[in-house]
């Protein structure tokens, strides 16, 4: 069996009405998946985390190294795809043209073997993950406040245990924000932030001062990821347990973050670090430091079933009878892409995900639908 066809799709959807956070402004969903075909007519699908067009054209880079070659040997193929880029593209944007196809040869993998991927890595520590709720970006509505604790509340109805918040905007309409959904919440519910670095140092943790009263998960991504020792220094300033990692790519750089001290939660993305294959390793090294592991997921439904799959076979830390339940992101933002293109749908039930038994990632994708949404002409 070998590697007959790699073809990446650029798809789009121009949202109905834009949302933004402390960074910038979205109007469109705009995600890079690809489909990895054998000799024998199998298939598996995988998706990069960040500028479609760019992961494309990674993707593009790197096919000819695929060819030909024997789709269960991910780790090998990995390490080819790695060496290929490592002159010019140590972290960064490549790694997420990677992360796609790493997980397109798992989905295959298990087709081909008839397991789903958290059983191919090894086992599944867990048939169960609670999500939490993504959501509460800011709009241009004059009334900014009201909708946020509304759609708080809206998530709490339909059985979220845990919510994530967009902070980021200011420190004073930050504090208002979160009071007012802690209010919409009660004191039950899970509350975490984030506020893509959107801070210094100083006003990060002045922010966490003031929001230490509203029994905070954890505040993600507070400072500059390029500020390692500026994590370390927050840490110690709050006790509220600091997150980070999504702007991290492959071991290496999750290496940093650990060895500094940065974080009390690390947040691997899959579709951009390096994939399933470098996923594991990255928790393997969190594990020796004792650092839990929450994966990042936004996009479609082929990076949450991943992070489901991911997650499944995380070893709990620490080890007890009875371990604690542990997160998944599932984004709450509009996505036609992400709500169409995968089977079967996403189906939360007690505040609970179930992890798939199905070979590979355990989903279909609609093939018309990736051909109403791509960028390109289909046939």
């Amino acid at each position: 069996m070998k590697i007959s066809k790699v073809e990446a799709f650029v798809l789009s959807d121009k949202l109905q009405e834009s949302f933004f956070f402390s960074q910038w402004e979205y109007s469109e969903r705009r995600i890079c998946i690809v489909k990895v075909t054998t000799d024998d007519g199998i298939c598996g699908w995988g998706e990069g985390y960040g500028p479609a067009d760019v992961i494309k054209a990674g993707i593009e880079l790197i096919t000819p190294l695929l060819i030909g070659k024997n789709p269960i040997e991910q780790e090998t193929l990995w390490f080819e795809m790695y060496r290929k880029t490592l002159d010019y593209a140590r972290r960064g944007v490549l790694s997420a043209s990677i992360s796609a196809v790493d997980v397109a040869l798992w989905d295959l993998k298990g087709k081909v073997l008839q397991q789903p991927v958290s059983v191919l890595m090894g086992g599944q520590h867990r048939q169960k993950v609670v999500p939490y709720a993504t959501g509460l970006y800011f709009s241009k509505s004059n009334k900014l406040t009201q909708d946020l604790a509304d759609e708080a509340k809206n998530y709490v109805a339909q059985g979220f245990k845990a919510i994530k918040m967009k902070v980021g905007f200011s420190i004073a309409a930050d504090v208002e924000h979160v009071q007012a959904v802690r209010e919409a919440l009660g004191k039950d519910i899970k509350l975490m932030i984030d506020s893509n670095h959107a801070y210094s140092l100083r006003e990060a943790a002045e922010l966490a001062r003031k929001l230490e009263g509203y029994d905070i998960e954890w505040f993600e991504e507070p400072v500059s990821p390029e500020f390692y020792h500026q994590y370390r220094e927050l840490r110690s300033k709050t006790s509220i347990p600091i997150a980070g990692g999504e702007c991290e790519y492959l071991r290496y750089g999750f290496q940093q973050l650990l060895q500094n001290d940065s974080v009390d939660i690390l947040q691997v993305d899959i579709c951009a670090a390096g994939g399933l294959t470098e996923a594991k390793r990255i928790a393997t090294l969190a594990s020796t430091r004792g650092v839990e592991v929450i994966p990042h997921v936004w996009g479609t439904g082929i990076a949450f079933h991943a992070a489901l799959h991911f997650i499944a076979n995380l070893e709990p830390i620490p080890g007890r009878l009875y371990p604690p339940d542990l997160y998944i992101e599932y984004d709450r933002t509009e996505n036609g892409i992400r709500e169409a293109l995968t089977a079967p749908a996403i189906q939360m039930q007690d505040g609970y995900i179930d992890v798939p038994h199905s070979p590979g990632l355990g989903i279909e994708i609609k093939e018309d639908v990736v051909r109403h949404y791509a960028t390109e002409i289909l046939i």
